[in-house]
């Protein structure tokens, strides 16, 4: 505990002046978000007007002013014969940011439309991990050509990366890091920065390496700024930074940028030697993919689907999913057909079971996502799968006792029969309860079998509650009515 002696009082501070400079207060830059946004949104709106009028010299002028991220989204709006046009508009300089905004789908019809000595010249001088990013979707001869036109350091940066496989650290990082060594003082460093003029995108951090170029520790850039230049770099920087081994998910990569609040992170191989680095916008693009996937693949649809896409195109990829669904549905009508004569004894039946196969759905669906979720996530795997599942049965339980309560009041009310009260009460108890059974199990297995849960598990859970709602009324009617 301090002694008197050694407390160090903060002098007061002079009241600011007029002049003096003064923070932008929340309300002003929300105020300036707002008129980026809107400056954006008329240049869009100019962009289409002039689209439709057939002024292609105005759509060239007007492409030059947006953001690559907006014109990204303007292209991926746009029906195929008009995003072609913007796309011969599109100042070169250009190409290759869009290239990598843009989705998949959009993309593959782009790249067969830009001619190739353009798209060689466009892709080069981009950063090496979006280069890394766009070689899997370009024919053999451009590759080639990209390979070729970069520079030495370049073509062994983009050599290093490409050999990691694309849902790794090592697949997304980029090998931009500024590294410095631990016996160099801060006014040393500072110099070192001055004299590269300009620090890669997303530069938080300096990263410290010893001569075996072996990660030894970071040296954040408020660390630089606000220490005394004459400490050395080893006295103030972090020997315990977040880093990630190359082999490491991309999907653990995501959350732990998420979890500590990163900017940018060290990759390192299995001795500990520093490859590159991540940066948070490469994280934005692996957290927006999965939430793509998520929601299109319990569609049965690919994230990186055009909207746009030729019709023939489109069919062929839902016809499939179409197929599966219609045997799901196949085998939910046989269950209703084995008791036919139970229908024809009470016609009530008919009305009531998809009550009970619905409610069963959407309960088991609620559970179902949040256990897909979980798993992406990291935080639903085999060690407490079987807790979840004792949890979520239980919930379950509950639901099936209320609802089973409000199911028996309308078939009182709707028919004025008791047994048939009692039927749908069970009934609705037994569907409740397995189809929270469900939505936790087979998201599990699939995960476990390698299968995307996010992809197969919709159709198996439809399935289970579609027949085992039906099975339940019709089978406990058959016996009891």
């Amino acid at each position: 505990m301090a002694t008197p002696s050694t407390v160090c009082y903060r002098q007061p501070s002079p009241a600011p002046t007029e002049s003096a400079a003064m923070p932008p207060s929340p309300a002003t830059a929300e105020h300036r978000k707002t008129q980026r946004s809107e400056a954006q949104a008329a240049l869009v709106a100019q962009l289409q007007a002039a689209l439709a009028g057939g002024r292609g010299a105005d759509v060239a002028a007007l492409l030059a002013e947006l953001h690559p991220g907006e014109i990204a989204n303007l292209l991926a709006s746009l029906p195929i014969p008009q995003r072609e046009t913007v796309w011969e508009q599109m100042p070169q300089e250009r190409i290759g940011a869009v290239l990598t905004k843009v989705t998949e789908g959009v993309r593959e019809r782009l790249l067969a439309d830009t001619d190739p000595g353009l798209l060689v010249e466009a892709i080069r001088d981009l950063d090496i991990d979006d280069i890394a990013d766009l070689i899997p979707g370009l024919p053999e001869d451009i590759y080639a050509e990209v390979l070729y036109g970069v520079d030495k350091d370049a073509h062994a940066g983009l050599s290093a990366v490409l050999s990691f496989d694309e849902n790794t650290a090592g697949g997304l990082m980029n090998v931009d890091a500024v590294v410095v060594r631990d016996n160099l003082s801060l006014a040393a460093v500072m110099r070192y920065l001055r004299k590269k003029k300009e620090l890669p995108e997303y530069t938080d951090k300096l990263f410290i390496v010893d001569r075996a170029n072996k990660l030894t520790g970071i040296l954040s850039l408020s660390a630089l700024l606000t220490a005394g230049p004459d400490l050395q770099v080893a006295q103030v920087m972090d020997n315990d930074p977040v880093e990630f081994n190359v082999n490491t998910s991309k999907d653990e990569v995501a959350a732990s940028f998420q979890r500590y609040n990163l900017i940018s992170a060290p990759v390192t191989d299995d001795q500990g030697r520093l490859l590159g680095r991540i940066t948070i916008d490469d994280v934005v693009d692996v957290i927006r993919t999965e939430a793509d996937h998520v929601i299109m693949a319990s569609a049965g649809l690919k994230e990186e689907e055009d909207i746009f896409a030729p019709p023939l195109r489109t069919f062929k990829g839902r016809g499939l999913w179409l197929g599966v669904n219609l045997l799901t549905a196949i085998v939910a009508s046989w269950v209703i057909g084995q008791f036919e004569a139970t229908i024809e004894k009470l016609v009530a039946l008919a009305v009531l079971m998809p009550i009970i196969a619905s409610m069963g759905g959407n309960a088991g669906t609620q559970t179902m996502t949040m256990v897909v979720r979980g798993i992406g996530l990291g935080t639903v795997n085999r060690r407490n799968v079987f807790r979840l599942l004792r949890k979520e049965a239980t919930v379950g339980g509950f639901n099936g006792l209320l609802w089973a309560v409000v199911a028996a009041a309308v078939a009182l009310v709707w028919y004025g029969d008791w047994l048939l009260c009692l039927v749908m009460a069970a009934a609705m108890g037994v569907n409740m309860v397995s189809s929270a059974f469900a939505g936790v199990l087979i998201p599990a297995l699939f995960d476990r079998m390698g299968v995307d849960p996010a992809l197969a598990s919709g159709v198996a859970l439809t399935t289970v509650t579609d027949v085992v709602g039906f099975f339940a009324v019709l089978g406990l009617a058959a016996v009891f009515i």
